[in-house]
């Protein structure tokens, strides 16, 4: 039996607060189960060096974890220097991102979204990009309210985690289950179900394709329940 009476297809629970942190832009704290993270985005009035003078934006993320968001402190890494797991984690976040909009449309600013986990208990790396995409939404709506930008045509997405534990495919694995899984995988989809990115690793045994497929049709379903459960957060 999974916590909290959890069906193989069943989310955890999902809190979302949208302008949590009323300094930043757009803000979103996002609560999936025990795993919590704070994303934040800021607006700035420059692009990189290489997208200046080409019209074009850019959206750029970064990701940390609190050194008490698990059971032992970590120290932080402006003390120690960015993990090579921060670095992949933070660039599949903006990358993600970029997906949701073409660049040429932002003008030349950036939007850079600061994603810092609060309590870590499995898939920090999907609730920051769920929770990334609706403060990028919020922020892009904040400046086409102040009449700065246009219509632009964004495109929704979240993300979630799904894996193989006990030969059984679930959904949204806690840390628990990822510990143990045979096989996990990390989706990031559209809401129309397109998939941008997919990371699945095989742990215990190597993964047949009908297990992916089954993988892959949990994440479509957690994916449109996130999704439905931004908009009512707004």
């Amino acid at each position: 039996m999974r916590k909290n009476n959890r069906t193989n297809n069943e989310l955890r629970p999902v809190l979302i607060e949208r302008g949590f942190q009323p300094q930043a832009d757009a803000s979103v704290l996002i609560k999936m189960g025990n795993t919590h993270v704070l994303c934040a985005v800021t607006v700035e009035e420059s692009v990189p060096p290489f997208l200046k003078d080409t019209g074009k934006g850019w959206i750029t993320a970064e990701y940390g974890m609190l050194p008490c968001s698990t059971n032992s402190r970590m120290k932080r890494e402006a003390v120690r220097g960015r993990s090579g797991r921060t670095y992949e984690i933070q660039r599949l976040i903006g990358r993600s991102l970029r997906m949701m909009v073409d660049l040429a449309e932002l003008g030349e600013r950036t939007f850079r979204v600061d994603c810092d986990v609060l309590n870590a208990d499995g898939g920090t790396r999907t609730a920051s990009i769920t929770g990334a995409a609706m403060a990028l939404g919020d922020a892009l709506a904040m400046l086409q309210k102040k009449g700065v930008l246009g219509e632009i045509d964004l495109l929704p997405l979240a993300a979630v985690s799904c894996g193989i534990v006990d030969e059984q495919p679930l959904l949204d694995l806690d840390y628990g289950e990822d510990s143990t899984a045979e096989a996990d995988a990390n989706f990031v989809m559209t809401g129309d179900g397109r998939l941008i990115e997919v990371q699945c690793t095989a742990e215990g045994r190597p993964l047949a394709q009908t297990e992916f497929d089954e993988l892959t049709s949990l994440a479509r379903q957690g994916i449109e329940q996130l999704l439905a459960l931004g908009n009512q957060a707004k």
